[in-house]
């Protein structure tokens, strides 16, 4: 075995003798089951481990990650995630969450000057990740980048991207019944779901939100 990965599951052995330690039954309750009240829909960066960001643990947030944070309508992965999360395991918030220095994002921002040069894109569009990009190399494309400094366009994209992941989100069947039912609730119990969209710099370890929430009272807003 690698030395890598042999140090990978030592501190896997260190990491749950600490805890067991500080809280005796905590994996004990892990194994009867989970109620996290989040779902996170991040990037595959490694750089964005949600739980450490976010100082969370085991059992906190409900996760789902890929290339560039993207949700795609016709994603099974994506959509059996989402299902499952608000329907069977209970969450409240569902956050999307973009970064700073995104190697997806700036692979578009490449795709789209390189077409605008008639130039080779910097992925095949044949390719798996080229497939998986399309739609937000199609954003990239709509966005006004001229009239903003060129430093300031990864980051624009980065802030777009989530917003329309949101949108796409928000009109999932999932979360249009969950609001309907929300709505639909004299007695005011039935759970709510909100969906949120965030970005995290990576230069700085910060998130920061963006303002685009959306729940059953902004629906159809």
């Amino acid at each position: 075995m690698s030395t890598l990965l042999t140090t990978l599951l030592s501190a896997n052995a260190q990491w749950a003798e600490r805890l067991s330690d500080t809280h005796p039954n905590f994996f004990s309750q892990c194994a009867k089951g989970q109620s996290p009240k989040v779902l996170w829909i991040g990037c595959a960066d490694s750089r964005v481990p949600e739980s450490v960001v976010t100082d969370a643990k085991p059992g906190d947030i409900f996760v789902h990650r890929n290339i560039a944070n993207q949700f795609h309508p016709d994603d099974d992965s994506a959509l059996s995630v989402l299902m499952f999360a608000v329907n069977a395991v209970g969450v409240e918030h569902v956050l999307v969450v973009g970064h700073t220095h995104c190697g997806g994002a700036a692979t578009c921002l490449e795709a789209v000057q390189a077409q605008a040069s008639n130039s080779p894109p910097p992925v095949s569009p044949n390719t798996p990740l080229g497939r998986w990009l399309a739609p937000l190399t199609n954003l990239v494309s709509t966005l006004d980048l001229d009239t903003l400094p060129a430093e300031t366009h990864l980051d624009a994209i980065v802030e777009a991207n989530v917003k329309r992941q949101v949108e796409n989100v928000c009109a999932t069947d999932v979360i249009k019944g969950a609001w309907a039912a929300a709505l639909g609730d004299e007695s005011g119990e039935k759970r709510q779901v909100w969906v949120h969209g965030w970005v995290y710099d990576v230069a700085s370890g910060r998130l920061k939100d963006l303002g685009v929430s959306r729940g059953p009272q902004t629906h159809g807003e």
